[in-house]
């Protein structure tokens, strides 16, 4: 199956008011995520690959230990990112379903401390990449970060919520300052429904 650039779940100007302009979802979906859509798609054109569910791409094309990844896994990658990350953001501020809550309180001890993690391992990936919240191959919750386009799936892990460190993520609306669109991220952007239904099917 080819790959397909889906629609934004909002408007691109749904989420101005939480932190992330209309501007940079143009470019960041309309034009980034588009080019991993069409990039990927001229590449796995005519291989083993096409034809394949992108997972499955991205699992069959990770080189663990590699310095760079190849371009298939690359594309691939991102477009299944982008594709998590509109989902995993909203316009609604809404709360936190109590039972993710529970849990993410049992594993790091608060809310709080949780996103204090997730911040500073956002903050703390050199160049571009993701930080995660995922469910671990042993069921725990456990926050990551990845370089460049790598994602949990290459680990076995379920990934809750993950967030874009890449510039052209933030750089429109927060310049250079990543560790305020990491928190901004978590304290407006986020649809915590939608981490929660995640969790709920892993």
């Amino acid at each position: 199956m080819a790959f397909e650039l889906p629609d934004l779940p909002y408007a691109h100007d749904a989420l101005a008011d939480n932190g992330m302009s209309k501007e940079t979802l143009e470019y960041h979906h309309d034009l980034h995520h588009k080019a991993y859509v069409d990039n990927g798609n001229k590449l796995i054109s005519g291989s083993e690959w096409e034809g394949k569910p992108v997972e499955e791409i991205i699992k069959g094309t990770y080189q663990a230990g590699a310095v760079a990844q190849n371009g298939i896994f690359n594309n691939a990658s991102q477009h299944w990112n982008h594709c998590q990350f509109w989902e995993m953001m909203g316009p609604g501020k809404g709360a936190m379903p109590s039972e993710l809550e529970s849990r993410i309180a049992d594993a790091f001890g608060s809310v709080d401390k949780f996103k204090e993690d997730f911040a500073a391992a956002g903050a703390g990936q050199f160049g571009s990449g993701w930080c995660w919240l995922v469910v671990d191959t042993d069921g725990t919750l456990k926050v990551t970060k990845t370089e460049n386009g790598v994602n949990p799936l290459c680990f076995g892990q379920t990934a809750l919520l993950g967030c874009d460190v890449w510039e052209h993520s933030y750089y429109i609306d927060f310049r250079n300052k990543r560790p305020a669109y990491l928190t901004n991220f978590l304290d407006n952007l986020v649809n915590w429904e939608n981490v929660a239904e995640r969790l709920s099917k892993a």
